[in-house]
């Protein structure tokens, strides 16, 4: 569209010159990459490491509208390919950070730029999806460290943000990468977020600024309360589930909130839940065993305490930072680092996550770390790429190179767990997508600056 043709159309739709101006303004500064010429793509000459197999040197990856129609050494390349010359680079899956606040979260001092939380204490009907910015600039500075595609968990107890409730919502994947949430969304609902009580004598006071005991007594009616009502509910759930079965709208006034529990009692839809100290995992564990839930178990800063009985009811793990302070003064200081191969080495799957937005860009490094604590490499890729969608039931779709698979991928100078390594090109839903983003940008304008400003 030219100034001519805006200016004509906003003379006859009598639109004031300014607002011309502003619609022109906002058209041209649209990425040539939103609308790529063609759906198929072609990466040649790369080191392939699919993550279902042994790596693939010089081998060929084939994108057809938004998925991968081929994957090897020897591959024809489609007449109508966009190539991607990919000679000393690296291929893997995306990277994938299962608990984030993205989108929910902007600036965690600015109170409406944050969504994360709701009044009260039990918001099964909530769903992230509904409230995530695609707009934020969070998003950009996420996918140019390689992390194509995450979980928005809402009110999840993070390391940016505390949380809320003991049922904070249904946390929502998507990718990092579209105009609308509709556009981003993989799946709208993968998981339900509950944060586990916990039995807390100490606590922070504000007025005063200082800490503030209660009896232990007190402590516990109160978690007692929490975990009766969170039974109840869950047990309501069901009735309710029975009745609507039987499909006689006299049986049951639909409730939003019961309804929403109904894929978690049934055990189709999984339940995050967030706990750190090894006696609340203990508890949670027994709570999901006894309530018969499909149980993740978020955080575990202390899940090497447990991490027999983790193995036992076969929970998986997604935990925090590794570049930590241990939970208590008295734990080794590297157990945050060291934990992850503990785990790994019992046999219980893991995978990393940020718990928040700003950090998220990190996940490789926890990674990372933790490889150099002790966990296998191939098995550190695993817990950035496919553990994390096998355990959200999206195994069937990310985590590896496979035809058929979502399109989410990255080319890379290196091991993508280096610090030093860069991304080169990123694709997310099969689209060729921008790595700029406000970071860059501000390295560059100082960069550029002049030595008298020094």
């Amino acid at each position: 569209m030219t100034w001519t043709t805006l200016s004509n159309a906003s003379r006859a739709l009598k639109l004031p010159r300014r607002l011309a101006s502003f619609l022109l303004a906002s058209i041209l500064a649209v990425p040539a990459l939103a609308q790529p010429a063609t759906g198929v793509y072609a990466i040649q000459g790369a080191k392939i490491y699919t993550l279902a197999g042994p790596s693939i040197d010089g081998g060929t990856v084939i994108i057809r509208d938004g998925k991968i129609s081929a994957v090897g050494a020897h591959i024809e390349i489609p007449a109508d390919a966009q190539m991607i010359d990919a000679k000393g680079l690296e291929v893997y899956p995306g990277l994938f950070d299962p608990v984030t606040q993205l989108g929910l979260t902007e600036v965690g001092q600015v109170i409406a730029t944050v969504d994360v939380n709701e009044l009260g204490e039990f918001n099964p009907e909530l769903v992230a999806a509904t409230a995530v910015n695609p707009a934020s600039a969070h998003i950009p500075v996420t996918r140019a460290s390689g992390i194509t595609h995450v979980v928005a968990a809402p009110g999840a107890p993070g390391f940016e943000l505390s949380g809320g409730g003991v049922i904070s919502g249904q946390a929502s994947a998507f990718n990092l990468s579209g105009w609308t949430m509709e556009e981003m969304q993989i799946q709208r609902s993968v998981a339900m977020v509950i944060n586990w009580p916990s039995i807390q004598t100490r606590s922070f006071d504000f007025a005063s600024f200082g800490f503030k005991e209660k009896p232990y007594a007190d402590a516990k009616k109160e978690y007692d309360k929490f975990v009766n009502d969170l039974s109840d509910l869950l047990d309501r759930a069901r009735h309710y589930a029975q009745a609507k079965e039987k499909g006689s709208p006299a049986l049951y006034e639909r409730d939003l909130r019961l309804e929403a529990l109904i894929p978690v009692v049934e055990g189709k839809l999984p339940a995050m839940v967030v706990a750190g100290k090894a006696r609340d995992i203990r508890n949670a564990v027994d709570f999901c065993a006894k309530q018969n839930l499909k149980m993740i178990l978020a955080d575990g800063s202390e899940a090497w305490k447990v991490k027999d009985l983790l193995k036992e009811k076969k929970i998986p793990v997604i935990l925090g930072p590794t570049e930590q302070l241990p939970e208590e003064e008295d734990d080794p200081y590297d157990k945050p680092m060291s934990q992850p191969a503990e785990l790994n080495a019992a046999g219980i799957p893991i995978a990393f996550s940020s718990f928040g937005t700003a950090f998220s860009r990190r996940l490789s490094q926890y990674a990372g770390t933790a490889v150099a604590y002790g966990l296998p490499h191939d098995e550190a890729l695993k817990a950035v790429t496919l553990n994390a969608a096998r355990m959200l039931g999206l195994g069937d779709r990310l985590g590896t190179l496979e035809p058929g698979k979502i399109a989410n991928l990255i080319v890379t100078t290196g091991d993508p767990l280096e610090i030093r390594t860069q991304v080169r090109y990123i694709f997310i839903n099969g689209q060729l997508t921008s790595t700029a983003n406000r970071h860059r940008d501000l390295y560059e304008q100082y960069r550029k600056r002049p030595e008298s400003a020094h």
